[in-house]
């Protein structure tokens, strides 16, 4: 039996952010279209589309980041579920799933089936199909034919028969390779499954190596592939339960103390550290806040103590604080707090360097008293990221938290100004003015021209100095184009910048945009 979530990527990221599953959707990879759902593609959207094709034929179309450990996070309760109603089950991918189906199972397979779709749907997996056949190939095929909520039994020995009408497109599920092979099989003139199981094996081999093989075997309905059931996971989730309620955010912070230890020395005996812990409150029998930290090494018994602190008293949505004057009263009575283990790894992957870690753990404690006491939010550090200007390429990330959806370094960037980096980047940039040889403003046309070379400049804000003098140009290099977000109601316009070289040696980077020449970063 094959369980199938179509578009799970989606469906994951969809949940993860909070909007409507019926929201017109598309998960992005590199600026391509790798996964979208059904009312994206009832507007047009299909796999492999650009962004801006994409958005063309949708502009509300909601564009998701790929995020294989969030997929993957997402399907374990649907495994879960299957699992109790049927030891063996075996993750193909997230949103697929094999698991074995006797015919004794519930009294007959078409039960077994309906049983298995009514847990999925009453656990919140709306759209889930079924299928059940003699090989694993088959029973994909015929779940991938089911409707929602619905389910698909090929007869005993009837596989062949099943997919000899199949198009050859199914076995773009392949990756590149199945690609490929559709690609070939369309230019020999095979359309279906049942003309490609008709050709003798020796020849599909000969010109399709192993992998032809393989394909040809399945289109007969003869696949010999297995798939190894899993090991259920530990239960390594640990909570604490208040009785009375504790209404006291230091009160809650000091009993889950034991807790926290408890929950990290489960984790060792499996010889796992937790990077990512989800850590939950409840009250009046809801949970009222709910959010997942990340480590950028491993948590250890006090940081989830600090983290429960920031958590209860940061205001996060349903638990948050009424007022400063009350930062230590949470809004209802905490009844329970509980720490889930998101993101785990072997403990090996952690151990301490030669000279021990003592300077780090100093730094760390230091960095997360100073949150302590201003707030998690309010201390960062940077990070680089992708991006065409100085400021676009940092990035500000919470101390003590991996950065996460970062644009990535290694793309082209077209327009980014070369390095070296300058050293200071202006959250406000100044006012400036340059000027040429005729003292006559110096632009950049539509056409990226200039209409002048660069001879004198000098700043207006104060920034940098305050009322600075008209200083020679020495050196410049440019202009670099660069036209952003041109299709926003924000777009300023193309917008170029410049590299100068005062008298005095110092350089800066300026920009030049419709609005006026501007100060961007400079090179100390």
């Amino acid at each position: 039996m094959v369980v199938w979530c179509p578009d799970w990527s989606v469906v994951a990221g969809l949940a993860e952010t909070g909007q409507p599953p019926r929201t017109p959707a598309a998960v992005l990879s590199a600026n391509i279209v790798e996964v979208c759902n059904a009312p994206a593609r009832a507007e047009g959207v299909r796999r492999g589309h650009r962004r801006r094709d994409a958005q063309s034929r949708c502009p509300e179309l909601a564009l998701l980041p790929a995020n294989p450990d969030l997929d993957a996070r997402a399907f374990e309760p649907v495994l879960a579920a299957v699992e109790e109603l049927r030891p063996g089950v075996a993750a193909l991918r997230p949103g697929l799933l094999a698991v074995r189906a006797p015919g004794s199972w519930f009294g007959s397979e078409a039960n077994a089936a309906a049983t298995v779709c009514q847990v999925l749907v009453e656990s919140g997996v709306w759209d889930v199909r079924l299928g059940i056949a003699d090989d694993l190939f088959t029973a994909e095929q015929a779940a991938r034919s089911a409707e929602a909520q619905g389910w698909r039994v090929v007869p005993p020995g009837g596989s062949g028969a099943f997919l000899r009408g199949l198009p050859v497109h199914v076995l773009e599920g392949d990756g590149p390779q199945g690609r490929e092979a559709v690609s070939l099989f369309h230019r020999l003139g095979l359309r279906t499954l049942g003309e490609l199981a008709a050709l003798p094996g020796e020849a599909v081999e000969h010109r399709l190596g192993a992998y032809g093989a393989s394909v040809w075997r399945r289109a007969r309905g003869a696949d010999p592939a297995l798939f190894a059931a899993r090991t259920p996971p530990p239960e390594l989730d640990a909570e604490v339960v208040f009785e009375p309620p504790l209404d006291s955010v230091e009160a809650v912070t000091f009993s889950v103390r034991t807790t926290a230890e408890r929950f990290l020395a489960q984790l060792a005996r499996h010889q796992l550290v937790a990077t990512g812990v989800r850590v939950e409150a409840e009250a009046d029998g809801e949970v009222c806040s709910a959010r997942t930290w990340l480590h950028p090494r491993h948590f250890s018994a006090r940081d989830l103590v600090d983290r429960v602190h920031w958590q209860l008293q940061s205001g996060v949505p349903g638990a948050g604080v009424r007022s400063r004057r009350e930062a230590g009263v949470v809004r209802a009575p905490i009844e329970r707090v509980r720490f889930l283990p998101e993101v785990c790894e072997p403990a090996a992957a952690h151990g301490e360097a030669l000279w021990g870690s003592a300077s780090d753990d100093l730094v760390e404690r230091g960095v997360a008293r100073v949150q302590g006491m201003v707030g998690f939010e309010a201390v960062r550090r940077p990070v680089l990221q992708g991006g065409r200007g100085p400021a676009a390429r940092q990035a500000l990330v919470p101390w003590g938290e991996r950065a996460v959806g970062l644009r990535p370094v290694d793309r082209p960037w077209p327009g980014r100004v070369p390095g070296p980096a300058p050293v200071r980047v202006f959250a406000q940039q100044p006012v400036a003015e340059v000027v040429d040889d005729a003292g006559r403003p110096v632009v950049v046309s539509d056409r990226g021209a200039v209409t002048g070379e660069p001879r004198r400049f000098r700043f207006g804000g104060d920034a940098v100095e305050p009322s600075l003098p008209w200083h020679p140009v020495t050196a410049w290099a440019g202009p670099w184009p660069v036209d952003e977000a041109w299709w926003t109601d924000g777009a300023t316009g193309p917008t170029s910048r410049f590299q100068v070289v005062g008298a005095d040696g110092r350089a800066w980077l300026l920009v030049c945009a419709p609005g006026g020449w501007s100060v961007e970063a400079g090179y100390d």
